[in-house]
């Protein structure tokens, strides 16, 4: 949060101690984008905010700061309780926070933000509008920086880091051109306008998480499969955004076959939860007769 964070930051890429790698701006997105995601997805902060500031703060993840005290943005101490450092930076000697991993520091980053009211009308703003939220923290004072804003932006926009806010769900940066592409899957809209890819031979949660840039924890959370289900099956519909809490078409259907609760969850997009309620039950797996009325909304 220096004055001169920008000088300071292209010393790091030039320097480093003996013997330690150099992170490279694309090894660290590569390294950070799906924890800026689910940070995005959870509080509503722009994944690209999220990355380009810890880009800016801790020089790639090179600084000695996010390397000693895995503090990638540069939060100080402010009535922290746990392990601190302390380095010079707007004065002499100041107190910065230390987490356990560089993982901690971006889930206190959302924290920070969300705790304190000096930034909460950032949150008015959508999570794509990344130019107002990188103006608005310069404005709340998150840096000294007169040209905060305009680094930020700059970054998002050479980096491309604004694709990682389409939607609330991004594809890995691939090539050095950071292009996106769908290696195998070919992403699809249902009638609720959730997306969702379809299984196919060989797929497991952690194939199709690697290849679309989304954590497991979330493909889990976004669908409703029994939480004993380790193997998907060809044809399983696997939802990238949270499944609608009722349907946008149909209020009722009646079953053409035996089916469950939770199986008609994942066909409909619609919540599981919302289908329990909508019709009176606490037995997602029970199998329904055909002919049963289902109601979707």
């Amino acid at each position: 949060m220096k004055v001169a964070f920008f000088i300071s930051f292209f010393l790091i890429c030039l320097t480093g101690k003996a013997g330690e790698k150099i992170i490279s701006r694309s090894e660290y997105i590569a390294s950070w984008k799906i924890v800026a995601i689910e940070q995005m997805n959870a509080h509503g902060i722009p994944a690209s905010i999220t990355l380009a500031q810890g880009i800016l703060e801790s020089g790639n993840g090179n600084s000695k700061l996010a390397r000693e005290g895995n503090n990638h943005f540069g939060i100080k101490c402010h009535g922290w309780e746990g392990d601190k450092m302390y380095q010079d930076d707007d004065e002499k000697n100041e107190c910065f926070r230390v987490y356990k991993n560089a993982k901690e520091s971006y889930l206190d980053h959302s924290a920070f933000l969300k705790k304190h009211q000096r930034y909460s009308f950032l949150f008015n703003y959508k999570s794509t509008d990344y130019k107002n939220w990188a103006k608005g923290l310069k404005d709340a004072g998150y840096a000294t920086s007169s040209t905060y804003a305009e680094a930020l932006i700059k970054l998002i926009e050479d980096e491309k880091l604004n694709l990682f806010d389409s939607d609330k769900v991004s594809a890995p940066l691939i090539s050095n051109q950071h292009t996106f592409e769908f290696k195998t899957h070919q992403q699809s809209v249902n009638t609720n306008g959730v997306r969702y890819v379809v299984a196919k031979k060989g797929d497991t949660f952690f194939k199709i998480s690697q290849e679309l840039g989304i954590s497991t924890s979330l493909l889990r959370r976004y669908n409703d499969f029994h939480p004993n289900k380790e193997f998907l099956v060809p044809g399983d519909i696997i939802y990238l955004q949270p499944k609608s809490w009722k349907s946008k078409t149909d209020k009722q259907i009646i079953l053409k076959e035996k089916k469950t609760l939770r199986e008609i969850s994942q066909e409909k997009g619609i919540r599981l939860k919302t289908l329990l309620r909508k019709n009176n039950s606490t037995t997602p797996d029970q199998h329904l007769p055909k002919g049963s009325k289902i109601f979707l909304k």
